[in-house]
């Protein structure tokens, strides 16, 4: 036995008096057993196998197995000792117990946020609309002098659908951007009819008859809004902010018509 191999086992001596190195020592070599039983498997059938596993259980190899071993106990050891600390998972705990019911008071700090109002809702969706230039004759021109004299449900719906595409605006009462009462009194003026800028006043204006009877040009009343029949079960009306005016399926059964202008 040479000089080298007397220190090497030295050096393996003190090593295995520290137990990381005897656990990963153990199990480094069950896994040169396991190695070398594959490797008698294997031997009749691939010679080169059989060599691969002898250099498997080599010393070397086993050398590496075990301070592989070793390196990750170390670091399993040493995991932070907050990770199992008991003080923390009994605070975690009592953090989990904690429970709200409607009499719990809550301080809430009303300076971080604020409620939109319906108006600024408004404002808001007009801002994004583009309203095309109007400098022609208003309602009131048209009821001094009106281009059609002569009342017809039929024209006043012609006419209407000159106006499909026009933008909503709140208070609008010409083509530079209507509500859903502008739009009926800026029609209704074309043709001598003066019909005031409100949805409950234009109704009160009118007769009401039977959804059966209804004509195109007649008026659609609901809750709060108003717009032209378009037959068919339909409205043209101006819908509301960041909308335009169109023609389209009425969606609720709460209205009824009106017709003005004829018997």
């Amino acid at each position: 036995m040479n000089d080298g191999e007397v220190k090497r086992l030295g050096l393996r001596s003190k090593l295995l008096d520290n137990a990381f190195f005897r656990i990963g020592h153990t199990t480094a070599l069950a896994i040169g057993d396991a190695v070398r039983f594959i490797a008698r498997v294997i031997r009749g059938i691939r010679p080169t196998a059989h060599r691969a596993g002898r250099a498997l259980v080599g010393e070397n190899a086993r050398r590496v197995s075990v301070f592989a071993l070793i390196s990750a106990l170390v670091g399993t050891i040493s995991l932070p000792a907050y990770a199992f600390s008991p003080e923390i998972l009994k605070a975690a705990e009592v953090t989990q117990d904690v429970v709200v019911t409607s009499d719990t008071a809550l301080a809430v700090d009303h300076s971080t946020f604020h409620a939109t109002s319906l108006a600024q809702i408004r404002r808001n969706a007009e801002n994004q609309v583009i309203y095309p230039e109007y400098h022609g004759p208003s309602a009131a021109d048209y009821l001094k002098n009106p281009p059609y004299p002569d009342f017809s449900l039929d024209k006043v719906f012609e006419v209407s659908k000159k106006y499909i595409g026009v933008p909503y605006r709140f208070g609008g009462a010409s083509p530079a951007g209507f509500d859903c009462s502008g739009l009926v009194q800026f029609v209704y003026a074309q043709f001598g009819v003066n019909l005031p800028h409100s949805a409950s006043g234009q109704a009160a204006m009118g007769r009401p008859i039977r959804l059966a009877d209804a004509r195109p040009g007649d008026l659609v009343i609901m809750a709060g809004h108003d717009g032209i029949y378009a037959g068919n079960g339909r409205i043209l009306d101006a819908p509301a902010a960041g909308g335009y005016v169109s023609i389209r399926k009425i969606w609720t059964s709460n209205f009824y018509i009106v017709r003005i202008g004829i018997k």
